[in-house]
């Protein structure tokens, strides 16, 4: 069993920035893809980015295009999301998440493995 624990979250202003991680362990872990989804209150899980988890082909949701930038360590089985000039309607929950079929990682219905979530805050 494969597990995924987000820390990095936290209470920012707008305009600023937070570094998200998720370290994943337990056996083998060798996904297709790897990649962070959102939700907000009353609002339904939202895609945000994810990468191959080989050949670092990356994709974005487009309300966090150019502000938000994934990157792993194959070695430290580490998952990252580097979110710059953030917005009140940043403000989530961020889920990590690994899949192991090979489809375009942009699906949570496709998603195998989810941690517990790590809160994001922005203030105006």
């Amino acid at each position: 069993q494969v597990q995924l624990v987000e820390s990095g979250g936290g209470l920012v202003q707008a305009g600023g920035s937070l570094r998200l991680s998720c370290a994943a362990s337990g056996r083998t872990f060798s996904p297709y893809a790897v990649g962070w989804f959102r939700q907000a209150p009353g609002k339904e899980r939202e895609f945000v980015a994810s990468i191959m988890w080989n050949e670092g082909t990356t994709y974005y949701g487009d309300s966090v295009k150019g502000r938000f930038s994934i990157s792993r360590n194959r070695v430290a089985n580490t998952l990252y999301l580097q979110m710059n000039s953030l917005k009140p309607e940043d403000t989530a929950l961020y889920y990590c998440a690994a899949q192991t079929v090979v489809a375009v990682p942009a699906d949570p219905k496709r998603v195998d493995y989810w941690g517990q979530g790590t809160q994001v805050t922005i203030s105006s």
